[in-house]
């Protein structure tokens, strides 16, 4: 049985990057950048105004000023006539800057009357001027392999005319739930029966990486069954299942995967809740059986199905930082295992301060939506104190 840490690397290390392909700029949003981008021009491309106002050369307003208006220049277009000593052009903002002009003066510090304009110098160079390529030098690589798209990076490749672009392709995500037990979301409740939430938690958590959900359903307690549906889920970039992966006299789903071709790469976890987890390889496609909890199963696709898929989809930070909190509930554990405790963080006074989500039982779903963060307790520590120092990621950083 691997540790945690064992675990997750093992993973990792069989799981690549998919092939790329080209899309459409927009629906580049939240994918990952497989080339580098070079601006193709300057930005600007030619000396413009940052503001509305005049044009004049600095010399001319080194004190109070009366200068002739002898030109008009709007954004969008060509730059006027060079300015003559002694005279102002009016320019609106993005407005290309005419020859001879060092300066502009901006509406406000101007006054404009029978075709001159009256300056309160003095007036120093090269203010208000947006200069060629001063944001962004021709041939400068704008976005960089590995970029994850957000808003400000669609922009600056709109900005240098980039339509489309190279990343790498989202992985379809195969999500199987097993077990007589279970019925359809939806579906009246019954005594004896339990909804299956693990099929469309999964597929919400799968969305939320950026891959692309494929929801199989239900696999029930015969080999006939599951053989159909994992058929099926072996065709995607990625299988995950939940469920029937223990040692019970039901629990067929590594008996039925191996005989599917599935190379098993490890079975069991040194971790709670979340210790009856299999990872193993059919070629290159990796699956994942996640124990049937609804709380175990969000807890191991946290820990080790998340990173995998953003692996994948080209991230090369796979992982989510740790943060050192102060505990502030005492917390008892077995060893030998790594604890994963469902946390609430709070920023209080410049540091974080964890508290329990609640009761910790893994019947306890509750405790999933009261946490923003996981703790991860190491195995050969049994006791934890108000006070201690612990180890927490984020699970929503926007929640805290």
């Amino acid at each position: 049985m691997p540790t945690f840490e064992q675990a997750r690397r093992l993973i990792l290390e069989n799981v690549a990057p998919l092939e790329t392909e080209r899309v459409e700029l927009l629906e580049g949003v939240d994918r990952v950048l497989a080339e580098d981008l070079a601006a193709p021009w300057n930005m600007p491309l030619c000396d413009n105004s940052a503001m509305d106002g005049y044009a004049v050369r600095a010399a001319d307003c080194q004190a109070t000023a009366r200068l002739q208006i002898t030109g008009f220049v709007p954004a969008g277009s060509l730059a006027a006539a060079a300015l003559a000593p002694g005279c102002a052009i009016k320019v609106m903002t993005g407005a290309p800057i005419p020859a001879g002009c060092d300066t502009v003066v901006p509406l406000e510090d101007a006054n404009e009357r029978d075709g001159y304009v009256q300056i309160a110098g003095p007036a120093s160079g090269n203010q208000n001027i947006r200069f060629t390529g001063e944001d962004i030098r021709c041939g400068e690589v704008i976005v960089a392999s590995g970029t994850v798209l957000r808003p400000p990076e669609i922009s600056a490749l709109a900005s240098c005319g980039k339509s489309t672009v190279l990343v790498y392709r989202r992985p379809q995500v195969a999500i199987l739930s097993t077990g007589d037990e279970l019925i359809e979301v939806g579906q009246p409740p019954v005594q004896g029966k339990v909804v299956d939430s693990n099929g469309i938690s999964l597929a919400a958590a799968v969305r939320e990486c950026g891959a692309i959900p494929v929801i199989l359903g239900i696999a029930r307690d015969d080999h006939a069954s599951h053989i159909e549906k994992m058929t099926l889920g072996l065709r995607a970039d990625v299988f995950v299942t939940s469920a029937g992966v223990s040692v019970g006299e039901r629990d067929l789903v590594r008996e039925v995967l191996a005989s599917l071709g599935v190379k098993q790469i490890f079975y069991g976890v040194d971790m709670r809740p979340g210790a009856p987890t299999f990872f193993g390889l059919k070629d290159r496609t990796p699956v994942f059986c996640l124990p049937g909890n609804p709380v175990a199963s969000m807890i191991v696709f946290e820990e080790f199905v998340r990173p995998a898929l953003l692996k994948m989809l080209g991230h090369r930070r796979v992982l989510k930082p740790f943060r050192r909190a102060i505990l502030q509930d005492p917390v008892r554990k077995k060893p030998g295992k790594i604890r994963i405790l469902r946390v609430r963080l709070e920023f209080i006074e410049g540091q974080w301060l964890a508290y329990s989500a609640g009761e910790q039982s893994t019947g306890r779903l509750k405790t999933m939506l009261a946490a923003n963060g996981l703790a991860l307790l190491p195995a050969d520590q049994t006791v934890f104190s108000p006070g201690d120092e612990i180890d927490v990621h984020l699970l929503s950083p926007e929640t805290v």
